[in-house]
Protein backbone atom coordinates (compact mmCIF):
# COMPACT_ATOMS: atom_id res chain seq x y z
CA UNK A 1 0.00 0.00 0.00
CA UNK A 2 1.88 3.40 -1.03
CA UNK A 3 1.93 5.90 1.90
CA UNK A 4 -0.37 9.29 0.90
CA UNK A 5 2.59 11.39 1.15
CA UNK A 6 3.82 9.64 -2.64
CA UNK A 7 -0.06 9.46 -3.67
CA UNK A 8 0.04 13.26 -2.99
CA UNK A 9 2.52 14.27 -4.69
CA UNK A 10 1.98 13.12 -8.26
CA UNK A 11 3.41 15.92 -9.89
CA UNK A 12 6.80 15.60 -7.86
CA UNK A 13 6.99 11.63 -8.87
CA UNK A 14 6.59 12.61 -12.64
CA UNK A 15 9.10 14.97 -12.58
CA UNK A 16 11.58 12.79 -10.72
CA UNK A 17 10.73 10.23 -13.14
CA UNK A 18 10.94 12.56 -15.92
CA UNK A 19 14.84 13.41 -14.73
CA UNK A 20 16.16 9.62 -14.16
CA UNK A 21 15.05 9.31 -17.79
CA UNK A 22 17.06 12.43 -18.89
CA UNK A 23 13.63 13.89 -20.21
CA UNK A 24 12.02 17.16 -19.44
CA UNK A 25 9.20 16.97 -16.85
CA UNK A 26 6.15 17.90 -18.67
CA UNK A 27 4.91 21.02 -18.21
CA UNK A 28 1.46 20.71 -16.41
CA UNK A 29 -1.37 23.75 -15.72
CA UNK A 30 -2.65 23.60 -12.38
CA UNK A 31 -6.37 25.37 -14.31
CA UNK A 32 -6.51 21.63 -16.19
CA UNK A 33 -5.36 19.51 -13.21
CA UNK A 34 -8.10 21.17 -10.98
CA UNK A 35 -10.57 20.46 -13.76
CA UNK A 36 -9.74 17.13 -14.42
CA UNK A 37 -9.75 16.28 -10.84
CA UNK A 38 -13.51 17.90 -10.27
CA UNK A 39 -14.66 15.80 -13.48
CA UNK A 40 -13.29 12.54 -12.36
CA UNK A 41 -14.77 12.88 -9.09
CA UNK A 42 -18.04 13.88 -11.06
CA UNK A 43 -17.46 11.10 -13.55
CA UNK A 44 -16.85 8.25 -10.63
CA UNK A 45 -19.98 8.88 -9.74
CA UNK A 46 -20.99 9.80 -5.61
CA UNK A 47 -21.30 6.57 -4.46
CA UNK A 48 -17.22 5.87 -5.35
CA UNK A 49 -16.03 9.28 -4.36
CA UNK A 50 -14.73 8.40 -0.92
CA UNK A 51 -12.93 5.62 -2.47
CA UNK A 52 -10.97 7.11 -5.25
CA UNK A 53 -10.09 10.59 -3.59
CA UNK A 54 -6.57 9.15 -2.28
CA UNK A 55 -5.15 6.75 -4.88
CA UNK A 56 -3.34 6.20 -8.52
CA UNK A 57 -3.95 4.77 -11.42
CA UNK A 58 -1.61 1.59 -12.20
CA UNK A 59 -0.30 3.19 -14.96
CA UNK A 60 0.81 5.76 -12.05
CA UNK A 61 1.84 2.91 -9.88
CA UNK A 62 4.13 1.37 -12.87
CA UNK A 63 5.38 4.46 -13.72
CA UNK A 64 5.96 4.99 -10.10
CA UNK A 65 8.00 1.36 -9.77
CA UNK A 66 9.93 2.07 -13.14
CA UNK A 67 10.91 5.06 -11.43
CA UNK A 68 12.16 4.11 -8.51
CA UNK A 69 13.89 1.32 -9.78
CA UNK A 70 15.75 3.48 -12.68
CA UNK A 71 16.50 5.26 -9.68
CA UNK A 72 18.33 2.92 -7.56
CA UNK A 73 19.87 1.67 -10.99
CA UNK A 74 21.54 5.00 -11.48
CA UNK A 75 22.41 5.42 -7.72
CA UNK A 76 24.20 2.40 -7.65
CA UNK A 77 25.52 2.74 -11.22
CA UNK A 78 27.30 6.51 -9.61
CA UNK A 79 27.91 5.19 -6.59
CA UNK A 80 30.21 2.41 -8.18
CA UNK A 81 31.90 5.49 -10.36
CA UNK A 82 32.36 7.67 -7.23
CA UNK A 83 33.99 4.54 -5.96
CA UNK A 84 36.21 3.64 -8.86
CA UNK A 85 37.00 7.38 -8.87
CA UNK A 86 37.51 7.40 -5.38
CA UNK A 87 40.42 3.80 -5.79
CA UNK A 88 42.22 5.61 -8.02
CA UNK A 89 42.17 9.03 -6.32
CA UNK A 90 43.45 7.02 -3.31
CA UNK A 91 46.16 5.50 -4.93
CA UNK A 92 47.45 8.65 -6.80
CA UNK A 93 47.10 10.94 -3.46
CA UNK A 94 49.15 7.92 -1.75
CA UNK A 95 51.95 7.69 -4.28
CA UNK A 96 52.15 11.39 -4.46
CA UNK A 97 52.09 11.75 -0.82
CA UNK A 98 54.69 8.72 -0.24
CA UNK A 99 56.61 10.85 -2.93
CA UNK A 100 56.63 13.86 -1.68
CA UNK A 101 57.22 12.62 2.05
CA UNK A 102 60.13 10.73 0.70
CA UNK A 103 61.23 13.73 -1.27
CA UNK A 104 60.79 15.67 2.33
CA UNK A 105 62.64 13.24 3.96
CA UNK A 106 65.15 13.44 1.17
CA UNK A 107 65.63 17.57 1.13
CA UNK A 108 66.01 17.22 4.74
CA UNK A 109 68.80 14.74 4.76
CA UNK A 110 70.20 16.71 2.48
CA UNK A 111 69.78 19.77 4.32
CA UNK A 112 71.15 17.60 7.34
CA UNK A 113 73.96 17.27 5.37
CA UNK A 114 74.17 20.98 4.97
CA UNK A 115 73.60 21.80 8.20
CA UNK A 116 76.84 19.23 9.20
CA UNK A 117 78.90 20.57 6.72
CA UNK A 118 78.69 24.16 7.93
CA UNK A 119 79.02 23.80 11.39
CA UNK A 120 81.77 21.36 10.91
CA UNK A 121 83.29 24.68 9.26
CA UNK A 122 82.11 26.69 12.34
CA UNK A 123 83.54 24.34 14.64
CA UNK A 124 86.84 24.28 12.97
CA UNK A 125 87.24 28.31 12.78
CA UNK A 126 86.58 28.73 16.00
CA UNK A 127 88.89 26.10 17.15
CA UNK A 128 90.86 28.08 15.12
CA UNK A 129 90.50 31.13 16.36
CA UNK A 130 90.77 30.02 20.47
CA UNK A 131 93.98 28.80 19.40
CA UNK A 132 94.74 32.29 17.97
CA UNK A 133 93.56 34.11 20.41
CA UNK A 134 95.30 32.09 23.13
CA UNK A 135 98.61 32.60 21.24
CA UNK A 136 97.68 36.51 20.90
CA UNK A 137 97.33 36.77 24.51
CA UNK A 138 100.64 34.96 25.48
CA UNK A 139 102.15 37.41 22.80
CA UNK A 140 100.07 40.60 24.73
CA UNK A 141 101.62 39.33 28.19
CA UNK A 142 105.14 39.05 26.71
CA UNK A 143 104.33 42.89 25.81
CA UNK A 144 103.37 43.40 29.07
CA UNK A 145 106.24 42.16 30.22
CA UNK A 146 108.77 43.75 27.59
CA UNK A 147 107.20 47.25 28.58
CA UNK A 148 107.62 46.49 32.58
CA UNK A 149 111.05 45.15 31.75
CA UNK A 150 112.21 48.71 29.79
CA UNK A 151 111.76 50.67 33.37
CA UNK A 152 114.90 49.08 34.73
CA UNK A 153 117.35 49.45 31.87
CA UNK A 154 115.57 53.64 31.99
CA UNK A 155 116.37 54.05 35.67
CA UNK A 156 119.52 52.76 35.23
CA UNK A 157 120.47 55.23 32.44
CA UNK A 158 118.54 57.92 34.00
CA UNK A 159 120.72 57.09 37.23
CA UNK A 160 123.81 57.15 35.52
CA UNK A 161 123.52 60.80 34.01
CA UNK A 162 122.39 61.76 37.58
CA UNK A 163 125.29 60.08 39.34
CA UNK A 164 127.51 61.67 36.89
CA UNK A 165 126.13 65.14 37.37
CA UNK A 166 128.25 64.65 40.73
CA UNK A 167 131.48 64.93 39.02
CA UNK A 168 133.00 68.31 39.50
CA UNK A 169 136.07 70.51 38.46
CA UNK A 170 137.46 69.41 34.69
CA UNK A 171 135.86 65.87 34.46
CA UNK A 172 132.32 67.53 34.61
CA UNK A 173 132.52 67.30 30.70
CA UNK A 174 129.94 65.82 28.60
CA UNK A 175 131.87 62.68 27.20
CA UNK A 176 131.18 60.35 24.95
CA UNK A 177 129.50 58.24 28.11
CA UNK A 178 127.04 61.05 28.06
CA UNK A 179 126.25 60.97 24.77
CA UNK A 180 125.24 57.71 24.74
CA UNK A 181 123.45 57.55 27.95
CA UNK A 182 121.21 60.49 26.26
CA UNK A 183 121.04 58.08 23.03
CA UNK A 184 119.69 54.94 25.73
CA UNK A 185 117.85 57.18 27.50
CA UNK A 186 115.76 58.22 24.52
CA UNK A 187 115.80 55.33 22.78
CA UNK A 188 113.70 53.34 25.71
CA UNK A 189 111.07 56.03 24.97
CA UNK A 190 110.65 55.47 21.57
CA UNK A 191 110.54 51.81 22.60
CA UNK A 192 108.22 52.11 25.70
CA UNK A 193 106.04 54.34 22.88
CA UNK A 194 106.38 51.47 20.18
CA UNK A 195 105.70 48.74 22.97
CA UNK A 196 102.64 50.54 24.06
CA UNK A 197 101.10 51.23 20.48
CA UNK A 198 101.67 47.47 19.47
CA UNK A 199 100.04 46.56 23.08
CA UNK A 200 96.82 48.56 22.14
CA UNK A 201 96.68 46.98 18.83
CA UNK A 202 97.06 43.26 20.79
CA UNK A 203 94.45 43.98 22.88
CA UNK A 204 91.86 45.85 20.23
CA UNK A 205 92.58 42.54 18.07
CA UNK A 206 92.20 39.98 20.63
CA UNK A 207 88.14 41.86 21.39
CA UNK A 208 87.86 41.66 17.33
CA UNK A 209 88.62 38.01 17.91
CA UNK A 210 86.84 37.56 20.70
CA UNK A 211 83.80 38.95 18.78
CA UNK A 212 83.65 37.34 15.62
CA UNK A 213 84.42 33.86 17.78
CA UNK A 214 80.83 34.75 19.85
CA UNK A 215 78.84 35.90 16.61
CA UNK A 216 80.79 31.87 14.86
CA UNK A 217 79.66 30.43 18.26
CA UNK A 218 75.93 31.78 18.13
CA UNK A 219 75.95 30.49 14.34
CA UNK A 220 77.02 27.17 15.78
CA UNK A 221 74.45 27.28 18.37
CA UNK A 222 71.65 27.93 15.83
CA UNK A 223 72.70 25.52 13.35
CA UNK A 224 73.39 22.86 16.27
CA UNK A 225 69.68 23.42 17.02
CA UNK A 226 68.35 23.49 13.39
CA UNK A 227 70.35 19.91 13.17
CA UNK A 228 68.54 18.70 16.19
CA UNK A 229 65.35 19.88 15.05
CA UNK A 230 65.94 18.57 11.78
CA UNK A 231 67.20 15.32 12.76
CA UNK A 232 64.08 15.04 14.59
CA UNK A 233 61.84 15.59 11.28
CA UNK A 234 63.80 13.39 9.97
CA UNK A 235 63.05 10.65 11.73
CA UNK A 236 59.24 11.51 11.72
CA UNK A 237 57.04 8.92 10.32
CA UNK A 238 53.36 7.74 9.34
CA UNK A 239 53.84 5.20 12.47
CA UNK A 240 55.18 8.22 14.98
CA UNK A 241 52.95 8.47 18.06
CA UNK A 242 54.48 12.18 18.55
CA UNK A 243 53.21 14.24 15.38
CA UNK A 244 49.68 16.60 15.21
CA UNK A 245 48.19 18.99 13.20
CA UNK A 246 49.96 22.32 13.46
CA UNK A 247 47.68 24.21 10.46
CA UNK A 248 49.34 27.88 11.49
CA UNK A 249 52.81 26.08 10.53
CA UNK A 250 52.62 27.21 7.16
CA UNK A 251 51.65 30.37 7.44
CA UNK A 252 55.04 31.52 9.21
CA UNK A 253 57.23 30.36 6.12
CA UNK A 254 56.75 33.65 4.81
CA UNK A 255 58.33 35.58 7.82
CA UNK A 256 61.48 33.77 6.89
CA UNK A 257 64.91 33.99 4.94
CA UNK A 258 65.53 31.43 1.70
CA UNK A 259 68.29 29.35 1.08
CA UNK A 260 70.84 31.47 -0.35
CA UNK A 261 70.46 34.30 2.25
CA UNK A 262 71.11 31.33 4.85
CA UNK A 263 73.97 30.12 3.12
CA UNK A 264 75.71 33.90 2.48
CA UNK A 265 75.02 34.92 6.28
CA UNK A 266 77.40 31.89 7.71
CA UNK A 267 79.59 32.50 4.48
CA UNK A 268 79.86 35.94 5.59
CA UNK A 269 80.89 35.07 9.22
CA UNK A 270 83.50 32.49 8.10
CA UNK A 271 84.98 35.39 5.53
CA UNK A 272 84.77 37.71 8.74
CA UNK A 273 86.49 35.57 11.24
CA UNK A 274 89.12 34.34 8.53
CA UNK A 275 90.47 38.16 7.55
CA UNK A 276 90.61 38.40 11.85
CA UNK A 277 92.62 35.61 11.75
CA UNK A 278 94.96 36.09 9.39
CA UNK A 279 95.12 39.47 11.13
CA UNK A 280 95.89 37.99 14.11
CA UNK A 281 98.36 35.69 13.01
CA UNK A 282 100.01 39.19 11.20
CA UNK A 283 99.81 40.96 14.35
CA UNK A 284 101.36 38.58 15.96
CA UNK A 285 104.45 38.44 13.61
CA UNK A 286 104.29 42.09 13.90
CA UNK A 287 104.76 41.37 17.56
CA UNK A 288 107.67 39.30 17.46
CA UNK A 289 109.68 41.17 15.47
CA UNK A 290 108.91 44.38 17.00
CA UNK A 291 110.60 42.20 20.27
CA UNK A 292 113.57 40.79 18.56
CA UNK A 293 114.37 44.42 17.01
CA UNK A 294 113.86 46.34 20.20
CA UNK A 295 115.56 44.09 22.46
CA UNK A 296 118.19 43.88 20.30
CA UNK A 297 118.46 47.84 20.09
CA UNK A 298 118.55 47.81 24.31
CA UNK A 299 121.45 44.77 24.14
CA UNK A 300 123.04 47.33 21.08
CA UNK A 301 122.69 50.67 23.04
CA UNK A 302 123.58 49.09 26.61
CA UNK A 303 126.93 47.65 24.97
CA UNK A 304 127.92 50.81 23.27
CA UNK A 305 127.50 52.73 27.01
CA UNK A 306 129.18 50.01 28.62
CA UNK A 307 132.48 50.23 25.93
CA UNK A 308 132.13 54.28 26.77
CA UNK A 309 132.29 53.80 30.38
CA UNK A 310 135.54 51.51 30.14
CA UNK A 311 137.24 53.76 27.48
CA UNK A 312 136.56 56.29 30.37
CA UNK A 313 137.69 54.59 32.98
CA UNK A 314 140.93 53.49 31.42
CA UNK A 315 141.54 57.41 30.47
CA UNK A 316 140.71 58.29 33.64
CA UNK A 317 142.60 55.64 35.31
CA UNK A 318 146.04 56.60 32.63
CA UNK A 319 145.30 60.09 33.89
CA UNK A 320 145.24 59.59 37.30
CA UNK A 321 148.42 57.21 36.76
CA UNK A 322 149.90 59.88 35.33
CA UNK A 323 148.87 63.00 37.45
CA UNK A 324 150.38 60.48 40.43
CA UNK A 325 153.68 59.90 39.28
CA UNK A 326 153.81 64.23 38.75
CA UNK A 327 152.86 64.29 42.12
CA UNK A 328 155.87 62.02 42.71
CA UNK A 329 158.03 63.66 40.89
CA UNK A 330 156.87 67.19 42.46
CA UNK A 331 157.02 66.13 45.46
CA UNK A 332 160.75 65.18 45.10
CA UNK A 333 161.55 67.95 43.46
CA UNK A 334 159.95 70.07 46.30
CA UNK A 335 162.46 67.80 48.75
CA UNK A 336 165.17 68.70 46.48
CA UNK A 337 164.35 72.20 46.76
CA UNK A 338 163.95 72.40 50.04
CA UNK A 339 167.33 71.27 50.84
CA UNK A 340 168.67 73.51 48.19
CA UNK A 341 167.04 76.37 50.03
CA UNK A 342 168.42 75.01 53.54
CA UNK A 343 171.72 75.15 51.79
CA UNK A 344 171.54 78.11 49.92
CA UNK A 345 170.72 79.95 53.58
CA UNK A 346 173.65 78.05 54.97
CA UNK A 347 175.49 79.07 52.35
CA UNK A 348 174.67 82.88 52.79
CA UNK A 349 175.07 82.56 56.87
CA UNK A 350 178.32 80.80 56.24
CA UNK A 351 179.75 84.23 53.83
CA UNK A 352 178.43 86.17 56.85
CA UNK A 353 181.51 85.69 58.86
CA UNK A 354 184.01 86.30 56.19
CA UNK A 355 182.25 89.24 54.74
CA UNK A 356 182.53 90.89 58.81
CA UNK A 357 186.11 89.93 59.08
CA UNK A 358 186.68 92.02 55.68
CA UNK A 359 184.58 94.49 56.48
CA UNK A 360 186.38 95.07 59.95
CA UNK A 361 190.23 94.88 58.38
CA UNK A 362 189.17 97.65 56.05
CA UNK A 363 187.27 99.45 59.12
CA UNK A 364 190.36 99.30 61.01
CA UNK A 365 192.79 100.44 58.50
CA UNK A 366 190.95 103.43 57.58
CA UNK A 367 192.15 104.13 61.00
CA UNK A 368 195.75 104.35 59.99
CA UNK A 369 197.46 108.17 60.45
CA UNK A 370 198.33 110.06 57.93
CA UNK A 371 200.55 108.52 55.38
CA UNK A 372 200.40 105.27 56.78
CA UNK A 373 196.67 105.58 55.53
CA UNK A 374 197.57 104.57 51.91
CA UNK A 375 196.29 102.26 49.10
CA UNK A 376 198.58 99.29 49.52
CA UNK A 377 198.32 95.77 48.42
CA UNK A 378 195.88 94.65 51.61
CA UNK A 379 193.77 97.32 51.12
CA UNK A 380 193.28 96.05 47.65
CA UNK A 381 193.21 92.70 48.49
CA UNK A 382 190.78 93.56 51.21
CA UNK A 383 188.50 95.98 49.08
CA UNK A 384 188.65 92.71 46.31
CA UNK A 385 187.69 90.20 49.31
CA UNK A 386 184.62 92.57 50.05
CA UNK A 387 183.51 92.97 46.69
CA UNK A 388 183.35 89.17 46.04
CA UNK A 389 181.87 88.57 49.18
CA UNK A 390 179.31 90.74 48.60
CA UNK A 391 178.65 89.77 45.20
CA UNK A 392 178.78 86.07 46.06
CA UNK A 393 176.05 86.72 49.03
CA UNK A 394 173.72 88.70 46.21
CA UNK A 395 174.15 85.85 44.00
CA UNK A 396 173.51 83.79 46.97
CA UNK A 397 170.32 85.91 48.13
CA UNK A 398 169.40 85.65 44.83
CA UNK A 399 169.48 82.06 43.78
CA UNK A 400 167.37 81.93 47.14
CA UNK A 401 164.98 83.48 46.11
CA UNK A 402 164.59 81.69 43.04
CA UNK A 403 164.97 78.97 45.03
CA UNK A 404 161.64 80.24 47.20
CA UNK A 405 160.01 80.68 44.01
CA UNK A 406 160.19 77.61 42.68
CA UNK A 407 159.64 75.84 45.39
CA UNK A 408 155.83 77.63 46.18
CA UNK A 409 155.35 77.01 41.93
CA UNK A 410 156.25 73.41 43.03
CA UNK A 411 154.00 73.43 46.05
CA UNK A 412 151.27 75.13 43.35
CA UNK A 413 151.64 72.38 41.13
CA UNK A 414 151.21 70.04 44.13
CA UNK A 415 147.96 71.00 45.00
CA UNK A 416 146.84 71.09 41.73
CA UNK A 417 147.74 67.51 41.25
CA UNK A 418 146.19 66.44 44.24
CA UNK A 419 143.04 67.98 43.51
CA UNK A 420 143.11 66.76 39.87
CA UNK A 421 143.83 63.22 41.39
CA UNK A 422 140.89 63.62 43.96
CA UNK A 423 138.50 64.33 41.06
CA UNK A 424 139.55 61.81 38.91
CA UNK A 425 139.64 59.66 41.94
CA UNK A 426 135.80 60.84 42.67
CA UNK A 427 134.58 60.32 38.74
CA UNK A 428 136.26 57.10 38.47
CA UNK A 429 134.62 56.37 41.96
CA UNK A 430 131.17 57.30 40.07
CA UNK A 431 131.27 55.53 36.95
CA UNK A 432 133.42 52.55 37.64
CA UNK A 433 132.00 51.96 41.71
CA UNK A 434 128.58 53.25 41.02
CA UNK A 435 127.52 53.75 37.64
CA UNK A 436 128.95 50.51 35.62
CA UNK A 437 128.25 48.57 38.97
CA UNK A 438 124.22 49.63 38.69
CA UNK A 439 124.32 48.71 35.04
CA UNK A 440 125.38 44.85 36.00
CA UNK A 441 121.62 45.32 36.39
CA UNK A 442 120.93 45.84 33.15
CA UNK A 443 117.69 43.04 32.36
CA UNK A 444 118.79 40.13 29.41
CA UNK A 445 117.90 39.23 26.53
CA UNK A 446 115.10 36.88 27.54
CA UNK A 447 113.51 39.12 30.17
CA UNK A 448 113.50 42.39 27.44
CA UNK A 449 111.66 39.84 25.14
CA UNK A 450 109.50 39.15 27.69
CA UNK A 451 109.52 36.05 28.79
Amino acid sequence: MMSSQILVSRPYFDTRVAAQNGSQPPVTNPETTVKENVYAGISAGLATAGYRSAKYTPEEWFANNSALLNRAVADRNHADAICQESKALKAETDAGTLRTQTAGTKHLGNRLQDIHRWRSELEQLIERLIAETDLLTASRRRLEKALDATEIPYAIATDNLTCRERRFGPDLVEDQVEQELLKEVELIRNIQALLKKTLDQTVNQIRLNREVKQTLELDWSDKQEAYILDDQCGRFNNRSTDTQRHPSSAVLQDQVCDEEVWRKFTLDNLRLAEREEVASQALRRLIERVLHETTEDLRAQCAAVDRAFNQRCMELSQAKTQLELHLAQILEQIGAQERNITNLQQAVYDKEAPLRVAQSRLHYRTLRPNMELCRDQPQLSLLGETAELNSTVSALQQQLHEARKSLSDLEESRLSLEKDISCKTNSLLIDREKCMTHRTRYPSVTVLSGY
